[in-house]
């Protein structure tokens, strides 16, 4: 009897997990032709409704870094991967930090990469991402965006300038503090030099709202450092220097001839080969009868009149000796001979 309970037993977990398999396949094959976006509906949908399929959802995105690594942007020249963790640290433990250097100077790209152990850390990063790090205001958004982030909006146009004229003691935190009285800042920093570290006399704001840039341009006091700065948007002071360093233009010129000058029949191009910029041996395509008509033949401007004939005149041998006539001249009047001197 006990034997017959197992088998029964057996039989009836073979059936269910038969039964199982048969409808995984059959869910695959209903979600295989949805694209993407209404994937995410479903998903989200049922994640909202089961408090379990949320949990699976959150630890399958926790495990994937894409949700967790983020690109930090903005970075002084002397920052180095120690102080880049220091400053996001707050947020929870940091998996992997790292400045980028160039490889051939050694010298730092701006940019480095934090990645959390957990999801959650990177996403209260997030939530404050402008920061300062050694006296530079850096900004950091997913590392699977790039430069495409928050920042990267279609107004950004509208909320990003450039200050010039800048004295060389102002600091990128001083320009901050500044310019902080418009409104809150997103972005900016004073424009250093990669080898020297010195201020190149000018630098960036990007504020989180156009209204607050629109205050920073439209303020007639732009006295800072003691110096008259500038203050306009940052698009257009870089059109106007694109502008200003455009190439002159190209005048396209023909290719010379090399020596010997143009293909003769029968005899090949002076140097071996074809001529420059022509191939040899060049065909001419025969134009066509109907491109260029005859002209039209001009009317005759007289009148074609017959030829009259003539009678033969019989000639005669005139005898030696004078004349007995004298030839009569031009006109009728008898020619004129002067004496032999």
């Amino acid at each position: 009897m006990e034997d017959m309970k197992k088998r029964k037993m057996d039989e009836g977990s073979n059936n269910g997990s038969g039964e199982t398999s048969t409808t995984q396949d059959y869910l695959r094959s209903l979600l295989d032709p949805l694209n993407k976006s209404q994937l995410v509906d479903l998903l989200s949908r049922l994640g909202s409704q089961y408090p379990s399929i949320a949990e699976e959802i959150k630890g399958l995105a926790s495990a994937d870094p894409v949700h967790r690594k983020l690109f930090v942007r903005g970075l002084a020249w002397n920052t180095t991967s120690e102080t880049l963790c220091a400053a996001f640290q707050m947020h929870g433990e940091i998996e992997e930090g790292a400045v980028i250097y160039d490889k051939a100077t050694g010298k730092s790209r701006g940019y480095g990469f934090i990645t959390y152990k957990h999801m959650e850390s990177a996403q209260s990063a997030l939530g404050a991402p402008s920061r300062l790090i050694d006296s530079r205001m850096a900004v950091c958004n997913l590392a699977c965006e790039g430069l495409t982030g928050a920042s990267t909006t279609p107004d950004l146009a509208q909320r990003k300038l450039y200050v010039g004229g800048l004295s060389p003691e102002i600091s990128s935190e001083m320009l901050l503090n500044f310019f902080g009285r418009y409104g809150d800042i997103e972005e900016g920093s004073v424009a250093y030099d990669k080898d020297t570290n010195e201020s190149r006399g000018f630098g960036f704001v990007t504020y989180k709202t156009v209204e607050a840039a629109k205050k920073a341009i439209d303020d007639p006091h732009k006295l800072f450092g003691g110096r008259t700065i500038i203050v306009k948007l940052a698009d257009t002071h870089r059109s106007k220097t694109v502008q200003t360093h455009l190439p002159a233009p190209m005048v396209p010129l023909q290719v010379p001839m090399g020596a010997g000058g143009y293909a003769q029949p029968g005899k090949a191009p002076a140097g071996g080969g074809a001529p420059a910029g022509y191939a040899y041996p060049q065909t001419v395509a025969p134009y066509p009868a109907s491109s260029y008509p005859n002209p039209p033949v001009a009317p005759a401007p007289y009148p074609t009149q017959s030829r009259i004939s003539y009678a033969p005149v019989p000639s005669k041998k005139e005898p030696l000796g004078h004349s007995p006539t004298p030839p009569v001249g031009m006109g009728g009047y008898a020619p004129y001979y002067y004496p032999k001197q």
